[in-house]
């Protein structure tokens, strides 16, 4: 029970996001400049100011044939509205917004380069792309998702929790835990009826193992590598905290992380104890008999 894992820290990450344009822009940074006194408040203005004007986030704007094409399918699959999977689609131009940053708090990286294309993709009206999960991102739901005056901010906003159904049940896995350097979560086998509460319990368990890595990461020097525990604790709090909510119930379960490095680092949710019927066991205990 008192095992730990151990994790490499990357040096840099990355935030990626494509604003698909009708027409080019004369000025993207003076346009983006622009819109970000008016759309946001500090400290996030200061921070996203501060980048925009540094080699640590660059815009990159050419005729759409100039970059890779944006996955339509994709897009569609994670929810994308068929009127603007259309409009990336039919995109004369793109603007490429890309921001570098090391792991850590605040994820700068991610939360400059989300702003900037948002703020851009507003004034134009044009479809703004997250590249990594990849999903298109309403204007609406894209600024509700930026940290307010205090830093907070929901990760629901920021990972995806797709899964797909084989004969032996669903393998659910996040999307968007490797935005803060951390490997993803997933889950094999995950019985009939069971999708819907075990990808809650993985939304709070990615909430607390993001926590428990960030608190590894201070400012100044950056390590090599973090620990982690193997064995973690996931409640009816984190679940709730995920998406930007309290909860005064305190009700947790604890689950065993596997690493598995290779050949795309994750981290396998396993019950602590072996036997069958073990997820629904986690989730009963943890939500109730459903």
């Amino acid at each position: 029970m008192g095992e730990k894992l151990t994790l490499p820290v990357p040096e840099t990450l990355y935030g990626t996001y494509a604003v698909a344009l009708a027409e080019p822009i004369r000025d993207p940074a003076a346009l983006a400049r622009e819109q970000l006194l008016r759309r946001t408040a500090p400290p996030l203005r200061d921070l996203v100011l501060g980048m925009l004007g540094s080699p640590m986030l660059t815009l990159d704007q050419r005729p759409a044939e100039g970059f890779p094409p944006l996955p339509a399918d994709l897009l569609a699959v994670y929810g994308g509205p068929p009127s603007e999977v259309e409009a990336v689609a039919a995109a004369a131009h793109v603007l490429a917004v890309r921001a570098a940053y090391r792991p850590g708090r605040p994820p700068a990286h991610e939360w400059a380069a989300r702003a900037v294309a948002g703020a851009v993709g507003a004034a134009t009206s044009a479809p703004v792309v997250d590249v990594f999960t990849p999903q298109v991102l309403a204007h609406d739901r894209l600024f509700r998702s930026l940290p307010g005056p205090g830093g907070a901010v929901r990760l629901t906003d920021w990972i995806l929790l797709p899964h797909t159904t084989g004969r032996d049940g669903s393998y659910i896995t996040t999307r968007g835990l490797a935005r803060f350097g951390l490997p993803e979560l997933q889950t094999e086998h995950v019985p009939p009826g069971l999708v819907e509460p075990w990808g809650r319990l993985l939304n709070g368990l990615a909430h607390h193992v993001l926590d428990l890595w960030l608190d590894e990461l201070p400012a100044g020097e950056q390590p090599l590598v973090v620990e982690i525990p193997e064995v973690v604790s996931v409640g009816l709090r984190d679940i709730a905290a995920a998406q930007g909510a309290d909860e005064p119930m305190r009700r947790e379960v604890p689950v065993r992380l596997r690493h598995d490095p290779s050949p795309d680092p994750v981290l396998t949710v396993l019950p602590v104890e072996d036997g069958p019927d073990r997820l629904r066991s986690l989730c009963a205990t943890l939500f109730g008999p459903g």
